[in-house]
């Protein structure tokens, strides 16, 4: 779409947006005319240079006005291509009571899930690896490494780690690792998650389409097969704007 952002962040268009500092005033007004629809999911905007050179105000106002809309979810940036207004994040509720994966959370919640393949691989396994899985020293490791999203909204990092015993080749995969797992008969029954906050550094920010440093849900989760051993390993980073990670809790006996 074409439109006029030299009269949207003219100076005196920003000194109508009320009290406060000018990168409030600038985040103000992009965010009014993106709830408004006057920008709408997918426009571009201009380079930052070129914002600041609008609104009169320098390139640290103007960075730090996109920063905050981006923590938000109403910008995204997306590396090499530039910053494009987005459609606000649903919280996703994610219940830790159920083993399911991503593809199927999304199909239940009437989403549409798709991965961006950033790694596929058979490695010799790191220390981590052999101790959490039970592997020998002989045993090579696959290692899965993708970008979750739904419905265009990227949601998560997930690097996972699986013996070779049960996944020789980690490029059958395509969608599910469950699925294919599921296929093999060596699908995880239970797992045990240790989930802790993290803030965003730049590489995984960019991914994710949110600011360096803001908030998020770092998680570590080892499945096991009902025979108790380790299937799977797997270290994931969620947005923390778009998840809420649920657990029902009953009273214990006395």
């Amino acid at each position: 779409m074409t439109y006029d952002f030299a009269s949207l962040l003219s100076p005196e268009r920003l000194q109508s947006g009320g009290t406060g500092p000018l990168y409030v005033k600038l985040r103000r007004t992009l965010e009014d005319a993106i709830r408004t629809g006057t920008l709408s999911h997918g426009d571009a905007l201009p380079p930052e240079r070129d914002i600041a050179e609008f609104a009169t105000v320098s390139r640290v106002t103007v960075r730090k006005a996109i920063d905050e809309l981006v923590a938000d979810g109403l910008l995204v940036r997306r590396h090499g291509s530039g910053t494009f207004v987005t459609k606000p994040v649903s919280k996703v509720e994610q219940r830790l009571s159920q083993l399911t994966s991503f593809t199927e959370d999304m199909a239940r919640r009437g989403m549409t899930s798709r991965s961006e393949w950033l790694h596929k691989g058979i490695h010799t396994p790191s220390p981590d690896e052999m101790m959490i899985l039970g592997l020998a020293t002989d045993v090579r490791v696959s290692r899965l490494s993708r970008l979750r999203i739904a419905d265009d909204q990227p949601l998560a990092i997930e690097n996972a780690s699986v013996s070779g015993e049960f996944l020789p080749d980690p490029f059958v995969v395509t969608t599910s690792l469950y699925a294919e797992l599921e296929r093999r008969q060596v699908r995880p029954v239970r797992a045990v998650q240790r989930i802790s906050a993290t803030n965003m550094k730049e590489a995984d920010a960019h991914l994710l389409g949110v600011a360096v440093g803001a908030a998020g849900l770092s998680i570590e989760r080892i499945s096991y097969l009902g025979s108790g051993r380790a299937v799977e390993f797997t270290r994931s980073l969620y947005r923390g704007d778009a998840y809420d990670f649920v657990a029902e809790l009953t009273i214990g006996a006395p």
